[in-house]
Order: structure tokens, then sequence, then C-alpha cells
């Protein structure tokens, strides 16, 4: 069977897949969703995630490695078949990354908060959690996606749908593209990198306010210009900013009396220890 129907079947079943997982993640298990709301990840509007259709084909390669003995144990290879996904998987996730932030001035999603991370992107507690999906995939994953291929093998005419689904996929893409044109055109404008979710979550909040009907898909759709809501979202995240200023500048200040006020005490400690000793 040719290898480009197998990558287009495997990158349709791991973006839709991906999708889903993102979706329950994010509603019952991210700390950044603390309301529990539904969300729809991405970048595109339809119920795919692009990341996830490169990283099944990706996992799916780099299992057809269990043929290879590498070393002289078993175990010692599905070790390192392990860490490879894992390396692929975040090589993967930077290059999606780096691509976002230099083309189009906008992060997908943000780990500067994470330790040792790599210019937000990738850290290496998402590798771990790479590794870990890999260890899923490998164990109990890939046995059906080997045989998923097997069947598109035996039914060619599923090809049709896939077309359909690239179909879609592309129509999408346009116009995602067009409004990150906008967004990137903002961005360059106000020399900041705008931040996906911040912005859909803010366009969300301003939809809840002024009572509009909710898109769970279409995510961009207001009924004010996007040129506008994107102005009120940077005076919105300004203003964040410095309130965040001020609050650290108050932290500040109360450390420094409190520092003061102990420095001060231990003074006053030693005059009467002084005193004390006179008497």
């Amino acid at each position: 069977m040719n290898n480009v129907l197998i990558f287009a079947f495997l990158f349709f079943i791991g973006s839709c897949l991906g999708w889903c997982m993102e979706v329950f993640f994010r509603r019952f298990f991210s700390k950044a969703n603390p309301e529990r709301k539904w969300i729809n990840p991405g970048f595109l509007s339809g119920p795919y995630l692009p990341l996830y259709g490169f990283g099944l084909w990706g996992m799916y390669a780099v299992s057809a490695l269990s043929s290879v003995a590498m070393t002289s144990s078993k175990a010692l290879d599905v070790v390192i078949i392990l860490v490879i996904m894992a390396v692929v998987m975040t090589i993967i996730e930077y290059i999606a990354g780096i691509i976002f932030i230099r083309g189009m001035h906008v992060k997908l999603w943000d780990y500067t908060k994470e330790k040792g991370n790599i210019q937000g992107i990738i850290c290496p507690k998402f590798s771990v959690i790479w590794g870990m999906l890999g260890c899923v995939y490998y164990f109990l994953i890939n046995p059906y996606v080997v045989g998923w291929v097997y069947w598109l093998s035996r039914h060619l005419a599923f090809s049709f749908f896939i077309g359909m689904f690239f179909g879609v996929f592309a129509i999408d893409l346009w116009y995602s593209l067009n409004i990150s044109g906008k967004v990137r055109q903002f961005a360059q404008e106000k020399d900041i990198v705008v931040k996906y979710e911040e912005l859909k979550d803010y366009l969300a909040q301003q939809r809840e306010e002024l009572e509009e009907k909710k898109h769970f898909l279409l995510v961009f759709k207001t009924e004010q210009p996007l040129s506008r809501q994107l102005e009120k979202y940077s005076e919105h995240m300004e203003l964040l900013k410095k309130q965040a200023e001020k609050l650290k500048q108050v932290k500040e200040n109360i450390k420094a009396f409190g520092d003061e006020v102990k420095t001060e005490l231990e003074e006053r400690k030693e005059e009467l220890m002084e005193d004390h000793r006179h008497e």
C-alpha cells in the first residue's frame, strides 16, 4: 500500500483522537481551566489537532524498530524505543511551536512556568508525559493501529473519506490562517507575541458578558470586528500586566518592611541582652 496513503490515514486518526484527548484533559484535569469549561483546543476550528496526527505517524514509524534487534536485550530495546518516541514527540512539539512563534507571532501553548523549559515551547515535564503516552501507545494502541492499516489495505474505498477529511481540513486551514494573519499583523504592530489560548479565553468571556451566542468550534466568531476585539484584548492584557506589577511591588514592600522590623527586633534584643549583662 502507498506510504502516502498510510501517512494520510494515520494523520486523520491521530488528529481526531488527539483532539478528543485534549478536550477531555482540559475539561477535567487542566489547572488552567479551574471553571471546568469545555474548550476547543488548538489552532484550527474543527475537531482535529495536526500535532497528534504527526505524532501518531511518528510513533507508528518508531514502533517498527521493534522488529530490529538493537541490543542483546529485548527489554532494553523496548526502553530505547520509548525514549525515541518521547524525543520524536518533543521535537515535533518544538518545531510546531517555533513555527507559530516566529512565523505568526502566536504562542499556542506556554510552558514558561515549567522548570527547564526551552522558550516556553518544550519542557522536561511534558517530555516525560510524551514518554508515558508513548508507553501506552506501544503496549496498548499500536497493535490496533497496525490492524487499522491492514484493514485499510483491504478496504481502499475508505480513502474516499480520508480525502473528504483533508478537503474539510484544507478549508479549515485556510479559514484559520486568515484569522491568524490578522492576529499576526496586530502582534507585529504591538510588538508582542499573542498567547492563543488566552485570546480565545478572553473572547469567550466577552461573549458571556455581552450575552452573545457561544461558539465551541468557531471561537473567533463575535458580533464585534476581530480588530476591535484584539484592541480590547491588548488593553485587557496591559491592565493585567500593570496589576501584576503593582501586586509584585506590594509584596516586595511588605517583605522589605518585614525584614526591617526583624532587623530592629534583633537589634533591640541584642541591646536588652547587653543591658542585662551589665546589670
